[in-house]
């Protein structure tokens, strides 16, 4: 062992033990992976509902079997003028986008204004390339539930029993759930029915009217659906839960992922009082043999490492900075590294917090000016100088950094700088996650793997989403 703490075998595998320059690389490292957390912390959750895809928002008239329609000059209304004479005599129209599909579902409805003489009206889905002389569901790669019949079409002339007729009056919805791939219909205000959905590439939401003087009204979200969509996906996602939760785990696996992840970040207290719980319930089973588990490796500098969270959540950094120089001065030796930038940081952040501005402008002109030239310092700097600018800083665009998580990322970041400094340490990936997050970050991968060979329908996997923007620490 050298007077780094080091063993002396040049092969060790081990992150802080392969030489000095190792060791420093490998804290560069840690230091950017937290240092881009920070800088996220701007950008919010992610997780926008349908990422970005536009939708649906008129009738596509050029897009249309104009001679039996007309479409009203706010595109969002359809009447039949003509006199149905044939069977391809349909007033058909696609509307101007086809449905997103990075979402748990889509829906739009129809509000029959006047069922006319037959009240042959259909809802549903087109491809891009439908004939726009048939009604949805005739043709391949279409679906479509008529009013007149109640039947469901699905790409050929004969239909199959669905749901009631409809007539005027109500109202009529079809969607799609990308979850479990099925066209699904409503009418007023309940679920009529669904099917699978075996259709691929652009579908277009679509109606149509066939005898003369039936008339509708589109709605693709301009109002508020009759139909309740925000209920529906929510008993999705909880049928979804309910799968997942019959999936049982042996206690000792669950008491052991939970156990590390206290380890990992140095809640001692929690720690004592969750074994102290679990002792009477939990089988003796040894989980390091059984799982794989190197306890000793998250137990290194334990206390250390919760007193050090405890200080920096408390906005006390000075005191965090001292105990770094005593305990673990190669963690602070370099001042531009990205530890001690992300504590100057939160010094001068806490100063604002507690208004001593003056103070605050003081710090931030002696300890911040040597990061203003560094790549990737340089935005996280301009928004905590920001913060002067603004009386009520907590309600600016970076008000983030005086949320409790910003602490959480600075006392993550010593924590795991720490871990690295234990010379049996395997890898800095160990520093940087608990076993419970590489748990989850591997969920997170197979569901969007899921997702992917879906044809990337679906909605996309966010954790905060699943835990309810839930605080992960306890």
């Amino acid at each position: 062992m050298n007077n780094n703490g080091c063993s002396s075998n040049s092969t060790s595998s081990h992150v802080n033990c392969n030489s000095v320059g190792g060791r420093a690389a490998d804290r560069r490292d840690l230091g950017s992976h937290f240092l881009e957390l920070a800088r996220l912390g701007s950008a919010g959750a992610p997780g926008a509902a349908d990422e970005g895809e536009e939708s649906p928002t008129e009738l596509n008239t050029i897009n249309s079997s104009g001679g039996f329609l007309v479409v009203s000059t706010d595109k969002l209304s359809v009447k039949y003028t003509s006199v149905n004479l044939h069977g391809h005599d349909v007033g058909v129209v696609q509307a101007n986008r086809p449905a997103p599909v990075r979402r748990l579902a889509y829906y739009f409805e129809i509000d029959v204004k006047d069922a006319g003489a037959k009240g042959q009206i259909g809802i549903g889905f087109t491809s891009e390339n439908f004939k726009m002389r048939r009604q949805p569901g005739w043709e391949p790669n279409s679906c479509g539930y008529h009013g007149d019949d109640g039947f469901l079409y699905r790409g050929q002339g004969k239909g199959e029993a669905f749901g009631p007729t409809y007539t005027s009056g109500d109202i009529v919805g079809a969607g799609i759930n990308y979850a479990t791939q099925e066209f699904f219909f409503t009418k007023n205000k309940a679920v009529v029915g669904t099917v699978y959905k075996d259709m691929k590439g652009p579908l277009f939401p679509t109606v149509s009217v066939h005898s003369q003087n039936e008339e509708i009204n589109v709605n693709f979200g301009q109002k508020p659906f009759a139909f309740d969509i925000k209920a529906y996906e929510a008993q999705e996602r909880m049928r979804q839960q309910a799968t997942v939760e019959k999936i049982s785990l042996p206690p000792n696996i669950s008491y052991g992922i939970v156990r590390s992840y206290l380890l990992h970040y140095g809640y001692e207290d929690t720690l004592s009082s969750f074994d102290m719980a679990s002792k009477s319930t939990i089988p003796p089973i040894s989980l390091d043999q059984e799982n794989g588990f190197d306890e000793q490796e998250i137990l290194y500098a334990l206390n250390q490492r919760k007193t050090l969270r405890q200080l920096i959540q408390n906005g006390e950094i000075d005191a965090a900075f001292s105990k770094l120089r005593n305990w673990y001065p190669q963690v602070v030796q370099d001042e531009k590294s990205a530890t001690c930038f992300l504590l100057h940081c939160q010094k001068f952040i806490e100063l604002v917090r507690v208004g001593a501005l003056e103070e605050a402008i003081k710090y931030g002109r002696v300890e911040l000016p040597r990061f203003f030239e560094t790549a990737g310092f340089e935005d996280l700097v301009e928004d905590c100088v920001s913060l002067l600018a603004y009386e009520h800083p907590k309600e600016s665009f970076v008000g983030y950094l005086l949320e409790e998580s910003q602490r959480e990322v600075v006392a993550d970041t010593v924590n795991a700088m720490i871990l690295a400094t234990n010379p049996s340490a395997k890898n800095y990936q160990g520093c940087l996650h608990s076993y419970l997050e590489r748990l989850l970050r591997q969920l997170t991968a197979c569901c969007l793997e899921r997702r992917s060979l879906n044809g990337d329908q679906g909605e996309a996997f966010h954790l905060h989403r699943v835990l309810h923007n839930g605080n992960r620490r306890c």
